[in-house]
């Protein structure tokens, strides 16, 4: 029946834990030895290195009913019931081809936090995880009397550190005794303003600018940027880093490289990377997304190189300002449009929209970020921070418009003045608001 099989074609392969996933044919071999399971399998979203040999059995394809015997029952398709949780596991004489669950939440400072759960199964959907708790107190959302604060599961990805079947986790913080959601917790509005605006059907793109620095003593917030000399003198001035390629320019690229492999292996939307001005300076772009997803993509994206820098020996500073003197800054550049923006003569709804913004300057000045007012001086390609202006291609405004917008009566804005540390929720939440209040019939 392998005559059916032909190398590349999509399948639904069994992993270790007995489900089906997404899969594609990588080989099929003759030899002997893998007469019993001659299919190797390359799962989506994964690299080789998590490839299986399978047997036919394990395989579902177009064509497989034809090419099995007529008189060969037919199998009832096998049902995933689930995590089976703390009874299933005491059940279980041993826990290999158990599944391990990273839940990934943000603290109080919007620090990602994370721990691990062993489930029996993998879960397919957000319903199919436990709802989890951790001690608040020690991430300062709650005090040590009261500290009990619940883990709910908004989102899943696949774990690109453990690889398949494992799965990171976005969780919310709420707390245990009020079921608010947790100091530190601005998701919960963010998703509410999201659905009362959804028929705008707003899409984001964030452009997350960070500094990987030097580590200082533990516990210490670096203050030398990789890309700085050893000797404590600083490096030529900026100009040939930005998107610069060979040595002594792309510094850090190793870090940036594996951390865009591990995104898009976790199922993350990054669409793009690039070095940037500063030695030591990166950017990758996360988007389009849709609503809410942009908190979750950009926040579980901030997470995973949190985790990749823990092998190359670096920190990520997401600093709006990491290194002082003539030196850019960091920001988060949000890209934004609704579907007024995107049809024909959306062009006058995003002027529309630029004017609402610059009433209410200073609310969205207060959700974009700590520290900003040492970023937004009105030099390195920012515009001041008391003062608010549009235009098209202009990089010293505080909202962008493309050229290519302008010339087809349509498109997307950028806001440039969020900061590389901000709250993707609160950002997306404050936009999506002003918006969808100006453009309410």
């Amino acid at each position: 029946m392998t005559d059916a099989l032909k190398v590349g074609m999509k399948v639904s392969a069994m992993h270790t834990d007995g489900n089906f996933y997404p899969a594609s044919v990588v080989s099929i071999s003759e030899a002997k030895k893998r007469q019993k399971k001659p299919v190797r399998v390359n799962f989506t979203g994964y690299d080789d290195s998590e490839d299986l040999w399978l047997g036919l059995d394990d395989l579902k394809f177009k064509g497989k009913a034809k090419a099995k015997a007529k008189a060969e029952p037919k199998a009832k398709a096998s049902k995933s019931k689930g995590d089976g949780g703390a009874n299933a596991l005491a059940m279980m004489k041993s826990y290999k081809g158990c599944v391990l669950a990273e839940y990934v939440w943000l603290d109080l400072k919007q620090t990602p936090r994370s721990k691990t759960m062993t489930m029996t199964t993998r879960p397919t959907k957000v319903e199919d995880l436990r709802i989890w708790n951790y001690d608040g107190s020690s991430t300062e959302q709650a005090d040590g009397h009261n500290s009990e604060v619940l883990l709910y599961p908004r989102a899943i990805f696949n774990d690109p550190f453990r690889g398949a079947p494992h799965v990171l986790v976005l969780a919310e913080a709420i707390n245990a005794w009020d079921k608010e959601p947790s100091a530190g917790n601005s998701r919960a509005e963010c998703a509410k303003i999201m659905e009362k605006y959804a028929a705008l059907d707003p899409w984001f793109g964030i452009e997350q600018e960070y500094t990987l620095m030097k580590p200082a003593k533990i516990g210490e917030t670096p203050k030398v940027p990789f890309g700085f000399n050893d000797d404590g003198s600083e490096p030529a001035p900026q100009g040939p880093y930005y998107c610069g390629a060979g040595y002594g320019l792309a510094i850090g690229r190793p870090v940036a490289d594996e951390h865009y492999k591990k995104c898009l292996q976790a199922g993350v939307k990054i669409a793009g990377i690039n070095a940037e001005v500063m030695p030591g300076q990166w950017e990758f772009q996360i988007g389009p997304c849709r609503g809410i997803e942009m908190g979750d993509h950009l926040v579980m994206s901030r997470y995973i190189m949190l985790r990749v820098t823990e092998s190359h020996g670096c920190i990520c500073s997401f600093s709006p300002k990491p290194a002082e003197g003539d030196w850019n800054g960091a920001g988060c550049h949000t890209n934004f449009s609704v579907k007024p923006m995107r049809e024909d003569g959306g062009y006058d709804v995003i002027i529309k929209v630029c004017e609402a913004f610059g009433k209410v300057a200073a609310e969205h000045i207060k959700e974009y970020g700590e520290g900003n007012d040492k970023r937004l001086t009105g030099k390195h390609e920012t515009c001041d921070i008391n003062t608010f202006k549009y235009g098209v291609a202009n990089r010293g405004a505080s909202i962008r418009i493309p050229r290519e917008a302008e010339a087809n009566g349509k498109g997307y804005m950028e806001d440039r003045r969020p900061a590389a540390n901000c709250d993707p929720y609160r950002v997306t939440c404050r936009i999506m608001k002003t918006t969808g209040e100006c453009l309410a019939p």
